[in-house]
């Protein structure tokens, strides 16, 4: 069976690099621009890893484009063409766009939808986005899926110019949103959803040693970002996603930081971000899948540069888990009714951990270490706090969790802390 697309951490292409400058170069085209804000319908974002038979999040789509009268536009466009894929001619092996397409096209009908189909267009096609007949495609649709990839490659093929004003069928896709559709997007696809300063590349440790960027570089441990955004469906924080099978956690506090941002959404995998209302004064987030959504507030953080590294004090992380609310203008969580406050009571010390972003650089590493050791904390009352610290070292960085005030944790089994909110987190460098 074919790998699921968009699930590698980078596919960089250098003919995707030169299409995407000799675009920027390209004088704006009519249209509104990526800043105006669509609060009438839904967002459904998901960090990657979407599985086929996650029925509670395709169908949470299907149902808000209007149940058994859906009409699915699926949008692959960060993934490579059929041009740059050796396996073209293979439906196995086969990760293109047209490809990826049909892939999500036919499981949205297996879940359900009226009809599914793929809008034609990618970096190989750069002129479809504003033809009308893919406009009128995109007009007949009642929700929309953005595939994963790079998104970086959505940019490239549905933005213009250094103003990145909308393409036609963009501008398409916003009026939908506006009137009450849904736009739904995994991985780059719910990257793609940000608003200024949408993260380009980068892993944890790197971020924290060398800060960020404005830019898309080949390197993909280095933090990079775009400040003109991505399409701007959602602003009231930047969006991250994988955050827990790569260990992201560290890149999210340092962009948001290094550019003035005081939340982060961090998705992680086959999990979504249900979002009513965005960009408007009531919008409200629900989480649904198996594993859940961080909130990362700096409204209260502190960072510091001095000769011995980069430190941040007083970052906030909430967990929310299948079934929490979120209100976005008051800052709440809105923990799931089934869900009890839990009373720790195992004496355990909280088990040491020398890899808390997950580096890829580690053999052993551990997927999802720093929410364990968040976890952990909270399921003992033999400490307040705990410390972790990364794999890398020169310099090493130490993060401390701490149940400052305010924090909670929350249990649907009786046992173990499942939902966390306002737990304090501190970085510094050793």
């Amino acid at each position: 069976m074919r790998a699921h697309p968009g699930t590698t951490r980078r596919n960089l292409l250098a003919s995707s690099i030169a299409l995407v400058l000799l675009t920027a170069a390209a004088p704006a085209a009519q249209g509104v621009t990526s800043g105006h804000r669509a609060p009438g319908g839904s967002l459904v974002l998901i960090g990657g890893g979407l599985k086929e038979n996650n029925a509670e999040v395709y169908g949470e789509i299907i149902e808000r484009a209007g149940g058994p009268t859906a009409r699915i536009g699926v949008i692959t466009a960060a993934s490579v063409p059929e041009s740059q894929d050796p396996h073209a001619g293979d439906p196995d092996l086969c990760s293109n766009s047209a490809c990826n397409g049909a892939y999500y096209a036919d499981l949205f009908k297996r879940h359900g939808a009226a009809d599914a189909q793929w809008i034609p267009l990618d970096i190989d096609h750069v002129a479809d986005a504003d033809s009308d007949a893919v406009v009128a495609q995109v007009e007949s649709m009642t929700g929309f899926f953005f595939g994963g990839g790079d998104q970086y490659r959505y940019v490239t093929t549905l933005l213009r110019g250094d103003r990145h004003t909308d393409s036609k069928v963009l501008a398409a896709i916003r009026a939908k949103l506006a009137h009450g559709a849904v736009v739904a997007g995994s991985s780059a696809g719910a990257q793609i959803a940000s608003g200024p300063d949408m993260v380009s590349g980068g892993e944890s440790y790197e971020s924290l040693r060398d800060g960020s960027a404005p830019g898309y570089f080949d390197d993909p441990t280095r933090l990079g970002y775009l400040p003109e955004g991505g399409f701007g469906f959602l602003r009231s924080g930047l969006v991250d996603t994988h955050t827990g099978a790569y260990g992201r956690e560290g890149r999210a506090l340092r962009l948001a930081s290094d550019t003035g941002h005081d939340r982060v959404y961090a998705l992680e995998e086959n999990t979504a971000l249900v979002v009513d209302h965005p960009g408007g004064n009531r919008e409200h987030m629900t989480v649904l899948g198996p594993h859940g959504v961080a909130v990362l507030d700096l409204r209260d953080a502190r960072a510091h540069d001095s000769a011995s590294g980069w430190s941040l004090r007083r970052a906030r992380y909430s967990y929310l888990t299948d079934g929490d609310q979120y209100d976005a203008r008051t800052w709440t969580p809105q923990v799931a009714p089934g869900k009890q406050r839990l009373t720790p009571s195992s004496t355990a010390p909280v088990p040491a951990n020398a890899d808390v972003f997950h580096s890829a650089a580690d053999p052993d590493g551990t997927a999802y270490s720093f929410r364990t050791t968040a976890r952990a904390l909270a399921s003992t009352r033999a400490q307040n706090s705990a410390t972790a610290t990364t794999f890398e070292t020169g310099p090493r960085f130490t993060v401390t969790f701490t149940k400052a005030r305010g924090f909670a944790a929350f249990t649907g089994d009786g046992t173990g802390a499942q939902t966390l909110t306002a737990l304090r987190i501190d970085i510094a460098s050793q």
